[in-house]
């Protein structure tokens, strides 16, 4: 398999933060206890991965500016952001296929390129592409052996792979006669062959129907059950939605915002009303409960927390006023998202 190339063209401006983009992390402590805190200390385990301000620039651009991100054992990470921001740099960085230009970068506790901890690593890229003339079976046997796996367990691993991706019946098909759907469920089984504990998928549901997509959301989770780490990068926030426990956004080389889905879109949201009876002094009194426009016929009432509106329209039918229609909106993912992109 070979990684995509990527053109990003990024540009230089402050980042926004929803929270530490680099929280401070704990690092690895071989006995497996904090100094001075004897057997009983508390065990510290190094992230799945951990960057600081790493950076990539070719002779014409700079494709990667000021990454500093933090992914913890066990979950699933989204790397988030429009075409062209410098995803896929990334990972061509955390995977030691390129060299950065600057900054640092861990992976399972070991620096990048470290070649024993590659092995412990499975990885998707968006584009790639098998040799026609082998057969599912022969493509995973192929990659069981340049992983260096052992050999008594080819067989059982290759069999799990087909089974997990759904691939079982077609496992002694030729490869040149397959779907992209399923190509890119063959990739993906090679990308888990051996167990990987850090998983890096670069948009895994691109060439699938609903059902396939579907059907890797659940092996992610799967993968997540079993302990494994689970980079996802895409820029389909329908895929973050459903499976992702944090998410970093990015956007011309460096990260805009980062956090769990409800930190990045926020606890607020609006509601819009549909009210009659109110004197002309009803703006003062009901101001407190967020920032009131007007709309035709509605008034929209925004930054309100969800349990105040209940409250907002007992103060309305205090002031006299008939409430005939209550409609509360909730900022969407995407709302976010193009909201951090027009702030960048």
């Amino acid at each position: 398999m070979s990684p995509t190339s990527s053109a990003e063209q990024p540009a230089s401006r402050p980042v926004l933060e929803v929270q530490a983009v680099a929280p401070s992390v704990e690092p690895t402590d071989t006995s497996g206890t904090l100094p001075g805190t004897g057997s009983r200390g508390r065990q510290l385990v190094s992230p799945a991965v951990h960057t600081i301000e790493l950076r990539k620039q070719y002779p014409r651009t700079v494709a990667l500016e000021g990454l500093s991100i933090t992914v913890r054992r066990g979950e699933i990470f989204g790397f988030l952001g429009p075409n062209g921001a410098g995803k896929t740099t990334a990972v061509k960085l955390l995977l030691s296929l390129v060299r950065p230009t600057g900054g640092e970068a861990m992976v399972l506790g070991a620096p990048v390129g470290d070649v024993e901890t590659r092995r412990r690593i499975g990885y998707l890229p968006e584009l790639f592409r098998f040799q026609g003339w082998l057969t599912a079976r022969e493509v995973l046997l192929l990659h069981c052996r340049l992983l260096r796996l052992p050999s008594a367990q080819w067989n059982a691993m290759v069999g799990d792979a087909l089974a997990t991706v759904g691939l079982s019946d077609r496992g002694q098909d030729k490869v040149g006669g397959f779907s992209k759907g399923m190509q890119q469920r063959l990739g993906l089984g090679v990308a888990l062959l051996g167990a990987p504990e850090l998983v890096v998928l670069d948009e895994p549901t691109s060439a699938l129907d609903p059902v396939g997509r579907h059907h890797v959301r659940e092996i992610i989770r799967d993968l997540r059950a079993r302990g494994a780490t689970v980079f996802l990068n895409t820029h389909l926030l329908e895929e973050v939605e459903h499976v992702c426990d944090r998410v970093a956004v990015i956007d011309k080389g460096q990260t805009i915002a980062t956090g769990t889905i409800s930190e990045l879109i926020g606890q607020q949201s609006s509601v819009r009303l549909k009210v009659s009876g109110l004197d002309e002094r009803w703006w003062e009194r009901l101001a407190g409960f967020g920032r009131w426009s007007i709309e035709g016929e509605w008034l929209l009432v925004e930054a309100i927390e969800p349990q105040q509106i209940p409250d907002l329209v007992g103060a309305i039918v205090g002031l006299g006023g008939r409430v005939a229609a209550v409609v509360p909106e909730h900022k969407s993912l995407e709302d976010r998202f193009l909201e951090l992109l027009g702030e960048a």
